[in-house]
This record gives structure tokens, C-alpha cells and sequence, in this order.
């Protein structure tokens, strides 16, 4: 049943909504970021480090490396093609859904902002519907919202690096489940803190390392690009049938786990921008660019470049990554890669948490439901680390295409304010 639901969902109506909606709205923003990129940086550069470093800890994650080598091995080498398109595209649709956050949001009695989508979809909504139906929308999202933590913020992260070492599974999942409490018991601040200093950590070791690979292999490259180019459209095969299945292949797979890793359009992201301590909407949107540029242009490139260049198969993603640093690296890639793996996740699913418990103080004021909400997001920690891995993407990939469809709905619904 859910790979059903998955097949068209993932397959057709996401990918069809992302580029059109995102088209859409790079359009009526005119491209700035694409044609003026020098401006849209210096823009960033006002948005604060706090919200950057804890919504890229959201995105930078094993959807960087597991899910670019779940597309190469599910949509082929075409996949990347499609993922740098919906990459671009989608630009648009975070900074769009980030400005939203930042116009809407609250401030608490101490100074703290916070907000998100169920905030914007609220406050916009109600000015062209009735104010019981905008409510139920927003509802709606935030459940959305606190089900993807759990599921896409919890169990692909776990269940990817529960097969990283030799420890059992159910050992993994619970020692990530007690580093994960003593993050998230400090709070938002105690989550950023974390953050900030780990992920520019990660990435920078990440892209010098991947980099490393590319320069000593230099004379493989040109190929490289040009089995991605072919294989995303395999123009001399067009008149098979097994040729536009494989396109499809390669557009669904690049284009969700695109989503997957940088999550534009879904609504996950503005959380984090909402607690920003600037008032300035264009830059933050601004940054949630940069996130989608980090994320996808360059992290997921990297991955998926080093892997096509190790050239060998493997039904594991998770394996077909760690094989290949290693093959470049003498061994020493094995464990960089490994560890970064876990920190990455370990970040991502702090962060994801963060998510979720706000998407519930939507929902609910009272502290109760944020303390069994704790304690379940502990528990999926470990149940997800046992489970298999194809039940864990058919979840993952259904609540997020649910919530992004809905999330793309209502950005349609409120482009007169995103106009403003």
C-alpha cells in the first residue's frame, strides 16, 4: 500500500508540483538569486549565524550521502541531473516559505522569536477563508510537521547510521537515544550552541576530503558529467519504452531525495529562520538559498561525483559511499566518512526534534504533550535503528510528500503576501 501511495505521489504529483510551483515563483521573483547572486550573498551575510547553522543542521545530514547514493542506485547516474534542477528551482520555494516565517512570527515575553508554517498558513489563510477553516489547515501541517520529524528526521538518520559499525542495532539506537535527551533537554539554545560549532565542522571536513578524491582523479571527471548528462535523458534511446521509464526513474529519485536532503518546499526549515534574532526578511530568505546551495549544489555533487567515480554497484547505499572513500583514501576515508555519519546525524536529529516540538506548541500549550512527545521521539530513535530499510524510506518518503504537497499549496494560496 505505501509503495502504491509512493509511486504517484513521489513519482508524479511532487516532482510535477515542485517544478511548477517553483518555476512559478522564481519567476514572479524574477530570478534574483540565479542573475544577481553577488547582491542575494551580501544579503545573507545579515542574517545571523544562529538560524543558519540550525536550519543547515536540519538539511546537512545522511541525506547528503546515503540518500544521493539511494538515487544513483535507484534512478541512475540521471538522478543527480534532476536533483541540481529541482535544486535551483526550489530556491525559490525557501526563500518564499522563509519569508512567510519571518513576517508571521511570535516573540516570547523574553525576547525569543519563534514560528513556522503553521504560523504562516494560520495568519495568511484567515485573511481569505474563514478563520475555522485556516485554523484546520494549519493543524493539519503542524501534525504533518511532528510526524516528519519522527519519520524523516528520525528514522532515516538512525536507521543509516545503525549500520555503520559492528555494535547491535538495538545498542546504537539506544546510545543515540540518551545523547539525543541530553541535547534536547537544554533547549533551543543548548540545540544551537551544539549546532554552531558541529556542522561548520563537518562540512568543511567533508568537502576537503571529497575535493581531495576529485583533484587527484582529475582526468575522470569529464566522463563522469557526461554519463550524468546522458543518463538523464538518454536521447538516442527515446524511442523505448524502458527509456522513459528510466527518466522517470531518475526525475523521481533525484528530485525527492533532493528534498529529502535539503528539504525546500516541505516547510521544515522556517522553524529554525523564525528564531532568528534580525528583523530582516531578506536576508534570512537569502539564507535559506544558501542552505538549498550547501545542501545540494555542493555536498550532494560531491557525494555523488566521488561515488560515480569509484564506478562499482552496491544495494546498500550506505555501503556504496563508505566503499567508496575508502578505495580513494587507502582505508582512511572508511572512518572520516563513518563519522561524520554519525555526527551529521546526531545533528540532524537534535535539530528535527526542535521541529517537532514546536510544530506541537502549535497544536498544544500544555507540557504534558511535549513530554510524551520526548519520550516517543527517544523511543522511534531506537525502533528505528532495527528496522528494515525499506519500510523506513516508504514512511519517510510518504510523510514528506504529503507535507510539501500541502506546504505548495498554501504558498500558491498566499503569493499575494509573498508578493508583499
Amino acid at each position: 500500500m505505501l509503495e502504491y501511495c509512493n509511486r504517484y505521489l513521489c513519482g508524479i504529483i511532487l516532482p510535477a508540483m515542485l517544478i511548477l510551483v517553483g518555476l512559478y515563483f522564481a519567476f514572479r521573483l524574477r530570478w534574483f538569486y540565479f542573475l544577481h547572486p553577488i547582491k542575494a550573498f551580501k544579503s545573507m551575510l545579515r542574517g545571523g549565524f544562529k538560524s543558519l547553522s540550525l536550519a543547515l543542521a536540519g538539511t546537512l545530514g545522511v541525506g547528503n550521502i546515503m540518500g544521493v547514493a539511494s538515487a544513483l542506485i535507484s534512478g541512475g547516474a540521471g538522478a543527480i541531473f534532476w536533483m541540481w534542477v529541482s535544486a535551483f528551482i526550489a530556491m525559490s520555494l525557501k526563500y518564499c516559505e522563509v519569508c512567510l516565517a519571518m513576517r508571521y512570527r511570535r516573540v516570547k515575553a523574553n525576547g525569543e522569536s519563534y514560528g513556522g508554517a503553521p504560523y504562516y498558513i494560520y495568519d495568511g489563510l484567515k485573511k481569505k477563508t474563514k478563520h475555522k477553516l485556516a485554523k484546520a489547515f494549519s493543524i493539519f501541517f503542524a501534525l504533518l510537521c511532528v510526524l516528519n520529524s519522527l519519520t524523516t528526521g528520525n528514522l532515516v538518520q538512525i536507521n543509516a547510521v545503525s549500520n555503520l559499525t559492528n555494535f547491535p542495532k538495538v545498542y546504537v539506537g539506544i546510545i543515540f537515544s540518551i545523547l539525543i535527551l541530553a541535547i534536547i533537554l537544554g533547549g533551543l539554545k543548548r540545540i544551537s550552541a551544539f549546532t554552531s560549532i558541529l556542522i561548520p565542522i563537518l562540512s568543511v571536513f567533508y568537502v576537503v576530503l571529497s575535493v581531495y578524491i576529485i583533484f587527484t582523479n582529475l582526468s575522470e571527471i569529464p566522463s563522469v558529467f557526461a554519463l550524468i548528462f546522458k543518463e538523464a535523458f538518454k536521447i538516442k534511446s527515446a524511442i523505448s519504452g524502458f527509456c522513459g521509464y528510466g527518466i522517470m526513474l531518475a526525475i523521481r529519485f533525484g528530485i525527492s531525495r533532493g528534498l529529502l536532503s535539503n528539504e525546500a518546499g516541505c516547510g521544515t526549515s522556517p522553524t529554525a529562520h523564525a528564531s532568528s534574532n534580525t528583523n530582516d526578511v531578506h536576508s534570512q530568505g537569502c539564507l535559506g538559498i544558501f542552505e538549498v546551495f550547501v545542501d545540494t549544489i555542493l555536498l550532494c555533487t560531491l557525494t555523488a561525483i566521488v561515488v560515480l567515480l569509484y564506478g562499482k554497484s552496491n544495494d546498500n547505499s550506505m555501503t556504496l559511499v563508505i566503499d567508496a572513500y575508502e578505495s580513494f583514501t587507502f582505508g582512511v576515508g572508511k572512518y572520516g566518512i563513518i563519522i561524520s555519519s554519525l555526527l551529521f546525524a546526531l545533528a540532524t536529529i537534535a535539530c528535527q526534534y526542535y521541529y517537532g516540538v514546536e510544530s506541537l506548541g502549535y497544536i498544544t500549550k500544555k507540557s504534558f504533550a511535549k513530554s510524551i512527545f520526548t519520550v516517543i521521539f527517544c523511543v522511534v530513535i531506537i525502533v528505528g535503528a532495527i528496522i528494515p530499510m525499506t519500510l523506513m524510506w516508504q514512511i519517510s518518503d510518504l510523510a514528506l510528500c504529503l507535507m510539501t504537497i500541502f506546504n505548495l499549496v498554501c504558498l500558491l494560496m498566499l503569493r499575494g503576501e509573498i508578493k508583499k
